[in-house]
């Protein structure tokens, strides 16, 4: 079993804390696994068997628990002295009201809490305020490169293997398929379970063939500003009429529930966030590759889709920027540090060049700002750094 060391060095401060711990991310990602680490490690810390108590929401044996009395009920009969219990509940949104037995069980039991989610409602401003504050957030992606080449117990990455996680994702199960067909079939039995039980049942949405058409054209058009309007005319081609107001909430479905990642744009100059002209980014390459009307995604798009990710994997808040004449395709903030990052495949002649490097031309700020392809050869550019893509999804420094 993948140790998934990323994230377990950022929660160990918090095992012991009143504190809640909220894991969220897309269905399939690594969640689950990531409490059976964490569980497995308190037992390595001599925390006994009954003071670690599991509940997985969609096992059946713990289905009369999705009504939250009764889960409170449950949880106070397991807990029979003043010593700490460590609680485990995954995949929680499906119990309604969940957040009352949450606070109950903080308020009243000495307990370390850890929940998991597969919907962006455990990210809300309204679980902030229904929970007062008492929790961390920590965000589980589907693997990282560097991951994919540890489970596959690989020391260097090579072409093929980057081809394979480029077009077929990184959900970590789809590993066990070697054929494409069978990954295919996973990821088609991963998607529908999202839209069964994350769409339909969650939000109520009914019309899963408007929904799919919309997650078609977002993925279409990765990497490229959002708009209304077009997308209208998209959908009227496809023999339906569709008012702004469904669009929207439809995509808001989408990302709730976590198959798509809304990128607000930055005034570079301005240094404000802008609401406007935002763009989409999928979870997993590998959804978006079976979702995606053409025969492969264009690679172009994908590895930008990727360096998003990777950015999100290594800390980063991110945004598009905006320049006074142009964008810049990232910008990305982390504490007191920002970064600037251009992505293109390739750098095959001067005027690929020209474009790329001189995006940079309008931001005279000494941030550090750097261009990614897949070229093996890189080399400095008026202080610009030219970075190859592997490097950069290895280098646990950038």
């Amino acid at each position: 079993m993948l140790k998934r060391e990323i994230y377990l060095e950022k929660i160990r401060d918090f095992y012991n804390s009143d504190l809640i711990k909220i894991l969220v991310g897309i269905r399939r990602c690594g969640k689950s696994v990531i409490l059976e680490q964490i569980m497995q490690e308190l037992k390595e810390r001599k925390v006994k068997e009954d003071h670690i108590i599991y509940v997985n929401f969609e096992f059946i044996e713990f289905e009369n628990l999705t009504d939250y009395k009764e889960l409170n009920n449950y949880i106070k009969e397991k807990i029979k002295d003043d010593k700490l219990y460590y609680l485990f509940f995954d995949e929680i949104q499906n119990v309604e009201n969940f957040e009352k037995v949450i606070n109950s069980l903080r308020a009243s039991k000495k307990v370390s809490i850890f929940i998991t989610g597969s919907n962006s409602r455990l990210l809300s401003e309204e679980l902030s305020t229904v929970l007062s504050g008492r929790y961390v957030t920590f965000r589980i992606n589907p693997l990282s490169y560097k991951e994919v080449l540890e489970l596959l117990g690989e020391e260097k990455s090579s072409d093929e293997i980057f081809e394979n996680y480029m077009k077929w994702g990184s959900l970590p199960n789809r590993f066990e398929f070697k054929n494409e067909e069978a990954i295919k079939n996973y990821l088609y039995g991963v998607f529908d379970s999202i839209i069964l039980r994350d769409v339909v049942e969650r939000l109520k949405i009914r019309d899963t063939a408007l929904f799919n058409l919309i997650l078609q054209y977002i993925i279409d058009t990765i990497g490229r500003e959002f708009s209304a309007e077009n997308i209208i005319k998209f959908l009227k081609n496809e023999g339906r009429d569709v008012s702004t107001l469904t669009i929207y909430s439809y995509l808001e479905a989408l990302c709730k529930a976590l198959l798509i990642r809304k990128v607000y744009r930055y005034d570079v100059h301005g240094k404000a966030v802008l609401k406007t002209l935002n763009k989409y980014y999928v979870t997993d390459l590998g959804i978006a590759q079976i979702k995606n009307h053409k025969t492969e995604m264009d690679k172009s798009y994908a590895i930008e889709n990727i360096v998003y990710n990777e950015l999100l994997i290594k800390g980063y808040d991110v945004y598009t920027g905006k320049t006074k004449k142009g964008e810049i395709d990232f910008v990305a903030t982390k504490l007191d540090k920002k970064i600037y990052i251009q992505v293109a495949f390739s750098i095959p002649n001067e005027d690929t060049k020209n474009r790329e490097f001189g995006a940079y031309n309008m931001i005279q700020d000494n941030y550090p700002k750097y261009v990614i392809t897949l070229d093996k050869l890189t080399y400095e550019f008026n202080g610009i750094k030219h970075v190859n893509l592997i490097d950069f999804l290895l280098d646990d420094n950038f």
